[in-house]
């Protein structure tokens, strides 16, 4: 959870300096749920399981430059503790920096593409269940980091004024992660933001008001003296 709250803490300063340069920031919370592939003989022995299920509050900001191109940041955390191989309590927390670009898809919607890098904390609680395996019995894990890399897919639909939903899909490729059956790691899920900063088109000039005709002037001819 501290980590949690210092990448929170990241995303305050990353907001106030983006702010600050009159840029276009989308800040978000949502949710999701995370999973990966499972060990098919997971019931011989104690393998690693599959790193899946639970719910994950997150929240992200994402900073946008006039020319589609930015940067974006995000974390999730597993909200309630999971149960390793039902016998050791854990959470497991993610976050990562991206690249982002982002496009017009229709009205109203826009779809936001991005890749990054990042790191996945796993915090292990003490043992809470007795071990149930025969042979070779349980092993208690300990609390790792593992660094990852990120791709993810969003669509943003603006709801009302600068609110917006936005559906989302994630892939981590977590390297090494040697607790759980596989690295790869897919999220899904959905947040509800706020745009801060949105450009909006310049009003159209005034037209100029229309010019009155000028009557030209004419001098009186001149008159001719009378004849002697």
């Amino acid at each position: 959870m501290r980590r949690f709250s210092s990448f929170a803490f990241a995303c305050a300063l990353f907001i106030t300096a983006s702010m600050a340069r009159s840029q276009t920031v989308d800040v978000a919370v949502g949710g999701s749920t995370i999973w990966s592939f499972k060990n098919p003989t997971a019931s011989v022995g104690f393998l690693p399981p599959a790193e899946k299920g639970g719910v994950y509050p997150g929240a992200s900001v994402e900073y946008i430059l006039p020319n589609h191109f930015g940067l974006l940041a995000e974390g999730a955390f597993r909200y309630h503790q999971g149960n390793y191989n039902d016998f050791q309590p854990y959470r497991a927390i993610l976050y990562d920096a991206n690249g982002v670009y982002t496009s017009h898809l229709a009205r109203k919607t826009r779809g936001d593409f991005m890749a990054g890098i990042g790191a996945e904390s796993l915090l292990f609680y003490n043992q809470a269940n007795a071990c149930n395996i025969p042979t070779g019995g349980c092993s208690t894990t300990l609390n790792s980091n593992h660094f990852l890399l990120h791709f993810g897919v969003g669509v943003k639909y603006a709801l009302w004024r600068n609110f917006f939903v936005r559906p989302e899909a994630h892939w981590n490729y977590i390297i090494n992660n040697h607790e759980f059956h596989s690295n790869n790691v897919f999220r899904v899920g959905v947040s509800l933001g706020y745009t801060f900063g949105e450009h909006k088109p310049a009003p159209a000039p005034k037209p100029a008001a229309p010019t009155q005709p000028t009557t030209p002037t004419t001098s009186p001819p001149a008159t001719q003296p009378p004849s002697q």
